[in-house]
Order: structure tokens, then C-alpha cells, then sequence
């Protein structure tokens, strides 16, 4: 299961699979691939949002690795927020009115928006699942299929959940990235049918 600390993703070299799974181990596949050959270009795709990720590959597999993880307490400059719990200080505007009614909460503002923001992760509607699935699906798809025949058509049989008319247009593409876009498609599909 992908969570923000351990996301799932999937790393592909042009229409070939690299590996697909914890960040870690996608990372350290992608490292083989570049220690092999520096001029490769691979993309490593976040499996829930179809978003690249992007890694530093510079220095030694455990280093690449080390940087992966989340600095020590230690190692960070001290600011703003609770570094223990992994709290990071951002900007945030609102409107005088906000703020007045954040600073009257129990907490304070920074718990009143940390608890909000919570609520709101819980109550995801099958709505919105359905539409960020079909969005990751489509990044992968335009990312590294976008050049291959059918993704336009394929695309729109995505949106329009027409699963026949998808495999049909993705029938003929690598095996690879057919099989990874029918995967994140019928991840989509399944979200839109929750909808009801």
C-alpha cells in the first residue's frame, strides 16, 4: 500500500520496466541501470499520482539511499514548527477573517489546520478517488506512451471507463506499458465504480 512516507512507484527505461514498488527498491534498480550506463534517462513515476519523482542518483547506492530518508533531527537547521513529529513550517495566506477564527480554536491555528486537513484526507470522496486515479493513469499513459499509437483514443477510453475499447488501443503497444497502463486503468475503473 502507498502511503506519503513509502510511496509506491514504478521506474521505466523509454517502454521497459525498471522495477515497480517501494521507492527503496525502485531507486536501487534505477542505480544498477545508471552505474551500467550514466546516459540512460529513466522516469520514475509516483503510482498514486502519476507525478515523477525525483532522486538525487549522484554517489553510491547507499547514498542515494541515505538520501531518501527523511533528515535526522540533528542534521536540520532548527525553525519553526515541531521537528520531532515531522512538522514543516510553510506559508499559508488566508483572509484576516480565517485566521481570526483559526486563533480562536482550541490549538491554535497550526492544530486547527493540522486536524482539518486530516478530516478532509479521511472524507475523501469516491469522487475525488476516482478522478486521481484516472489522473495517475493518464500521466503514466502521456508520460511514457504519449508517443505511441493510440494514446489519444486509449485516453479517452480511460475517461469514458470503457475498458474494451482501452485494451483495444493499448493491444498493440509495448508489453511493459500495456501491461502497467491496463493495471493503473483498472485501478481507475474500480474507483469509479465505487462512485455508484
Amino acid at each position: 500500500m502507498s502511503t506519503p512516507e513509502h510511496p509506491s512507484c514504478t521506474a521505466f527505461d523509454g517502454h521497459t520496466l525498471i522495477a515497480s514498488g517501494a521507492l527503496a527498491e525502485v531507486a536501487r534498480a534505477v542505480k544498477r541501470v545508471l552505474d551500467k550506463d550514466p546516459k540512460r534517462m529513466p522516469v520514475i513515476l509516483d503510482d498514486a499520482t502519476g507525478q515523477p519523482v525525483e532522486i538525487d542518483f549522484r554517489g553510491s547506492a547507499d547514498e542515494v539511499l541515505a538520501r531518501l530518508q527523511p533528515a535526522a533531527e540533528g542534521d536540520a537547521p532548527r525553525g519553526a514548527g515541531r521537528p520531532r513529529l515531522g512538522v514543516v513550517a510553510r506559508e499559508v495566506t488566508l483572509l484576516p477573517r480565517h485566521w481570526y477564527w483559526l486563533n480562536s480554536q482550541p490549538g491554535g491555528a497550526s492544530v486547527t489546520l493540522r486536524k482539518l486537513v486530516e478530516e478532509a484526507r479521511r472524507n475523501v470522496s469516491a469522487k475525488d478517488r476516482a478522478r486521481l486515479a484516472g489522473e495517475a493513469a493518464d500521466r503514466f499513459m502521456r508520460v511514457v506512451g504519449g508517443d505511441l499509437a493510440g494514446y489519444e483514443e486509449a485516453s479517452r477510453a480511460l475517461w469514458r471507463g470503457d475498458r474494451e475499447a482501452f485494451n483495444r488501443h493499448t493491444r498493440g503497444w509495448p508489453k511493459d506499458v500495456r501491461e502497467h497502463a491496463r493495471r493503473l486503468a483498472a485501478i481507475a475503473r474500480d474507483a469509479q465504480a465505487d462512485m455508484g
